[in-house]
């Protein structure tokens, strides 16, 4: 199929196509006139992609995650396990970084609303 049917089917831009193969996260095959040709099985892949962008992953923790799906191992699926906890942690501290961020925004706020409580005494 070509790249506009992928798009499609897979519910993605053909520039995101287009990105994943840069990245090496998806390969295509080329037509006599040049075209980009990709398999049935392309479209799950495209959305497998997509749910692990969905879950926070960078291009990059992906190429690296990748093994575990093309060569499945019980080394490439700890190497992966290991990718991921390590994702976990990371997004884990951030919700705690924004969570005393909003904590703090409250406390101004309370002090916003109490300052203009004692403008109308």
């Amino acid at each position: 199929m070509r790249i506009g049917d992928l798009a499609a089917r897979a519910g993605v831009s053909v520039r995101a196509l287009r990105y994943y193969e840069e990245q090496g996260l998806l390969s295509s095959s080329r037509s006599p006139g040049g075209q980009r040709v990709y398999v049935a099985a392309d479209v799950e892949r495209v959305q497998f992609l997509q749910r692990l962008y969905a879950a926070g992953l960078s291009s990059r923790t992906i190429v690296d995650l990748l093994p575990c799906v093309d060569s499945p191992s019980g080394a490439s699926a700890d190497d992966a396990w290991a990718r991921m906890a390590a994702q976990r942690a990371r997004l884990d501290e951030h919700i705690a970084d924004l969570l005393r961020t909003r904590d703090a925004l409250d406390e101004v706020i309370a002090v916003n609303r109490r300052a203009r409580a004692s403008m109308t005494r």
